[in-house]
């Protein structure tokens, strides 16, 4: 059955149907396989109908819906500028201030691809009008992107947090120690490249454009506040903050800042319910996947063949790794959290690992693994977006793709950089 159900995902996936059909019909073949018929599927139907259940996955849609507003608004210009009126005029500044603006705004948006349009589209051109090559802006508009996955808000983190019945107020706090790690990397290395290429400096902004900068981002920086304060003060759950975040986005943007006309907002609400919807048919596809292959007790026989089941708890990390990381290079980042957690739940918990060590580290993984070729899901958005082609895009990820690496093994090393804050939270 389990030879079966792979074989059928991969062929449908080599012909091209997305990747919810796959998904569905190896559950289906192993439903039928297990209870004999088709009058039996109305079980299938409940775990599809289980997996969407869990009141935290409103939290997506809100954030998503929170995003495109933002992005479309002049929320995402107004931190932009901030951030180049402060870091602009040092040594690879520009490149730097693109760093930040992309994590700046994922605690706003929680959306990799969000941040590739909203940083990525005017910062592009500025960069290569300051002379940095288009193959280093590619590479690291969509590698910063990917900080997105792990600074609160992160969609990533709901997911993991349904799937593993993890604490999401806990993943997400955990999640800024290695989003922070990442961004001094990607600045450091910023910095090198720019002496390296002689990449001129920016003209340095005087305290009054700092100041007025500072003024115009007040309102957008009210985001990762509402988002982390509010939940770690206790006001309100992350699937709160979430609506609150959506409330502020509309205030903000169509009665602030005027940037948005209120018939705008039905296209808005339009392409976020269609993201939705494909999110929620992965979601619910995938629980009941899950459930076959447990049922099964497939986990147990593969992590039995590799050996896992007798693994220390540094080696299950290491497989989870670069299992992970192998995966989100094919498939979409929700679709792994959503195979691959259920299968090494069992020796996670054998282990003796904390889980929230092991859903930052998946995390981690799923944003490297996103941007990292042939099929990240950020490379094809810059594709989109840019207009450029593959090979170009790709050409200068790998400096990025080992600095990524390199965290991850720091946060296998010293869990304390996902643990502090939660540690000092909880």
């Amino acid at each position: 059955m389990t030879t079966v159900m792979v074989s059928t995902m991969i062929v449908l996936l080599l012909l091209g149907f997305p990747m919810m059909i796959p998904l569905i019909v190896a559950a289906f073949i192993g439903f039928y396989s297990m209870f004999g018929g088709v009058e039996q599927m109305d079980f299938m139907i409940q775990q599809f109908m289980a997996g969407i259940r869990p009141a935290s996955l409103i939290a997506v849609p809100m954030f998503i819906l929170a995003a495109d507003i933002m992005t479309r608004g002049h929320s995402a210009d107004r931190l932009i500028e901030m951030v180049m009126k402060f870091i602009g005029h040092v040594r690879g500044g520009l490149a730097i201030s693109t760093a930040t603006a992309c994590t700046l705004f994922g605690a706003v948006s929680g959306s990799t691809q969000a941040t590739v349009v909203a940083v990525g589209s005017p910062l592009r051109p500025k960069m290569l009008k300051a002379g940095y090559k288009d193959s280093f802006v590619l590479a690291l508009i969509i590698n910063a992107s990917d900080i997105a996955f792990l600074i609160p808000p992160s969609i990533g983190m709901i997911i993991y947090g349904v799937v593993s019945n993890t604490s999401i107020s806990e993943l997400f706090i955990a999640g800024i120690g290695p989003g922070l790690l990442i961004l001094g990397m990607f600045a450091l290395y910023s910095y090198i490249y720019a002496v390296i290429h002689k990449v001129p400096t920016e003209q340095k902004a005087t305290w009054s454009e700092r100041w007025q900068a500072v003024r115009k981002a007040i309102w957008p920086l009210g985001f990762p506040v509402i988002i982390v304060g509010g939940i770690y003060g206790g006001v309100f759950s992350p699937t709160e903050a979430a609506a609150v975040c959506v409330l502020y986005a509309v205030i903000l943007e169509f009665i602030v800042f005027r940037a948005l006309k209120p018939i705008e907002l039905y296209k808005i609400a339009k392409s976020t319910g269609l993201i939705t919807a494909v999110v929620f048919i992965l979601v619910a596809a995938g629980a009941a996947f899950s459930w076959i292959i447990s049922f099964a007790q497939i986990p147990q026989t593969i992590l039995a063949t590799l050996g896992l089941a007798e693994a220390s708890p540094t080696g299950v990390l290491i497989a989870i790794s670069i299992a992970f990381f192998i995966g989100c290079m094919f498939v979409d980042p929700i679709v792994v959290i959503l195979v691959l957690v259920p299968i090494f739940a069992p020796v996670v918990e054998s282990a003796g690992l904390d889980p929230v060590l092991v859903g930052v580290l998946i995390t981690l993984q799923v944003a490297i693994g996103s941007a990292t070729p042939p099929f990240g899901c950020d490379i094809f958005t810059a594709i989109a977006i840019f207009r450029r082609p593959y090979i170009e895009v790709i050409r200068g990820t790998p400096p990025f793709v080992l600095m990524l690496v390199v965290a991850a093994a720091l946060l296998i090393i010293f869990p304390q950089i996902a643990l502090f804050l939660r540690d000092l939270a909880f």
